[in-house]
């Protein structure tokens, strides 16, 4: 019977060309079950899960770990990151690392996950944004050193101004108190989105948050397609996304309320705020911000590590 197995699997069976041990199948167990019935065996689906363990045949999900693109300074960027990190951490400053998690509707839509109820939750049929009360956009922020986290809630849109106007909320509420001596902040962040490497508005909203709190801000962009190595992406999101499994987001409130229970047993505390605030798409920065920007770049990959003065 194993051979006869192994006949129908090689039949049904993909592989990887760049590595011959992974090799997978479509079949399901029921369907291997009828195909082994057409030879003579009759075996239930137990036997058929029994003999794909046998053979090494796990079921797993695939996993996004294929990097789809390099940089010819990306080994550099890392390392100097990883001097930076303990540079700060050494001199008892601040090293945070920030993103933005996916936009939600709010409505009676359908959320991946299942909870305990006394009746099954109903929701819409379809994710159609006509039907939504709203959006929430999650930025959030992530202490190295203090395992915490915290998230703006945005009711707007991801922009630049956003990402500095929840900058700003996480110091005073958080930063200064637990850092009050510090006198520089280190960020660490992907080079896309509101936070930009390449884009101008975030250099010059990243000014004026330095120069609103008084405290220098060096920013430290991950390299393109390595965003995965951000502290945030897997030391909290995936806590956050725990945390809210199977709820429906019928409103910001509930959002905040749901994103405030994420918590660990290795200690992950998390602080949620609303920021109910327009945000305009599509700003410039102004006309002479190039010419006269106090924005101080490093001499080392300065396209992805510079730094914010406050000014006078």
């Amino acid at each position: 019977m194993d051979q006869d197995f192994l006949d129908i699997l090689q039949q049904h069976t993909a592989g990887n060309p760049m590595n011959s041990s992974i090799r997978w199948t479509y079949l399901k167990p029921r369907e291997i079950v009828s195909e082994l019935l057409k030879k003579g065996y009759s075996v239930s689906r137990n036997i058929v899960r029994y003999l794909l363990k046998k053979h090494e045949y796990v079921k797993r999900k695939a996993q996004k770990n294929i990097t789809m693109g390099g940089h010819p300074d990306r080994n550099a960027q890392f390392e100097n990151i990883t001097q930076l990190k303990q540079d700060y951490l050494d001199a008892g400053n601040p090293v945070i690392s920030m993103d933005t998690k996916k936009k939600e509707l709010l409505g009676t839509f359908y959320r991946n996950g299942s909870l305990y109820t006394q009746a099954a939750i109903q929701t819409n049929d379809h994710d159609f944004p006509s039907s939504a009360t709203g959006s929430v956009i999650p930025h959030g922020f992530y202490d190295l050193k203090r395992n915490t986290g915290y998230i703006t809630l945005g009711t707007s849109h991801d922009t630049s101004e956003f990402a500095c106007d929840s900058l700003f909320q996480w110091w005073v509420n958080e930063g200064i108190i637990h850092y009050p001596k510090a006198k520089s902040l280190l960020i660490l962040c992907d080079g896309g989105g509101s936070n930009s490497s390449r884009h101008y508005i975030f250099k010059e909203d990243l000014q004026k948050t330095a120069n609103a709190l008084g405290l220098e801000i060096r920013i430290a962009h991950y390299p393109p397609y390595t965003s995965k190595y951000n502290p945030i992406e897997h030391r909290f999101f995936p806590h956050v996304t725990r945390a809210c499994e199977g709820v429906v987001f019928d409103s910001v409130e509930t959002v905040k309320t749901l994103i405030s229970r994420t918590s660990t047993s290795k200690g992950l505390t998390t602080i949620v705020h609303i920021l109910d605030k327009i945000y305009e798409t599509g700003r410039k920065y102004a006309a002479d911000f190039k010419e006269i920007m106090p924005i101080v770049f490093d001499t080392h990959l300065p396209k992805w590590n510079y730094c914010a003065i406050p000014q006078e």
